[in-house]
């Protein structure tokens, strides 16, 4: 876009080109990542319009969607001159919307059939956190979602695992089966010696109280470890 243009307020724009237009005109397929962020900004600056200040946004993540739902508030609004808190606050509520609906559409009690089940279903909640957390699924004899439970929350490395709050999440919904997930942010799929000694002390608590921990998955942006896949448990 040249300086002439991006001085030009939107509503100086052709109707077909204005991003609000344009969605009411061609449908919401229509717009670009740039112009879906621009409406989500709803103004530019006195200096760039809505949608040149989207571009700007998106070029420094490499227009990376998984990038962009990772930056902080505070950061948004110190890279970028016309983002104060109420953009940056909608930009990140937006992103955090998306995901969510990544993960609305796999029913309350979707069944369990293998390891890229439990990724898909966790992969919208945990791909984008800087840190780690620990979670569970809790599945009745047909190894059908019952509940899911977040144990703990740590840092960049490491969180801690309580196994008697695991346990006692799993008894009070009668749960038969046990899936353990947790993230690593760092995108090393390589589970660590900890997660190992956690793994296993579950497994054989679990066994004492007719729960059979199904697998431990590690979710990382792209990709996941399975322990059940790998034979290890």
């Amino acid at each position: 876009m040249n300086d002439a243009a991006a001085k030009l307020s939107i509503t100086d724009w052709a109707k077909e080109d204005r991003p609000r237009e344009k969605m009411l005109l061609k449908g919401v397929a229509s717009l670009s990542n740039a112009e879906l962020l621009a409406i989500i900004l709803g103004s530019g600056s006195s200096k760039e319009t809505a949608v040149a200040l989207s571009q700007r946004i998106l070029l420094s993540v490499d227009n990376d969607l998984n990038r962009l739902g990772k930056i902080e508030i505070s950061k948004l609004i110190a890279n970028f001159k016309g983002v104060g808190q109420a953009k940056a606050i909608s930009i990140v509520a937006c992103m955090e919307l998306g995901k969510r609906r990544g993960n609305s559409g796999l029913a309350q009690r979707q069944q369990i059939t293998c390891s890229l089940d439990i990724y898909k279903y966790f992969q919208p909640l945990m791909c984008d956190l800087p840190h780690e957390e620990f979670w569970i699924l809790l599945l009745d004899r047909g190894n059908k979602i019952i509940d899911r439970v977040r144990i703990s929350q740590g840092g960049v490395w490491e969180t801690v695992v309580d196994s008697k709050i695991i346990f006692k999440e799993a008894l009070l919904r009668l749960a038969s089966g046990l899936v353990l997930c947790h993230n690593h942010p760092s995108g090393n799929l390589k589970p660590s010696e900890a997660d190992d000694n956690v793994t296993n002390k579950i497994k054989e608590g679990a066994k004492c109280m007719d729960i059979t921990v199904l697998d431990h998955i590690i979710v990382c942006e792209k990709t996941y470890y399975s322990y059940a896949d790998e034979g290890k448990l």
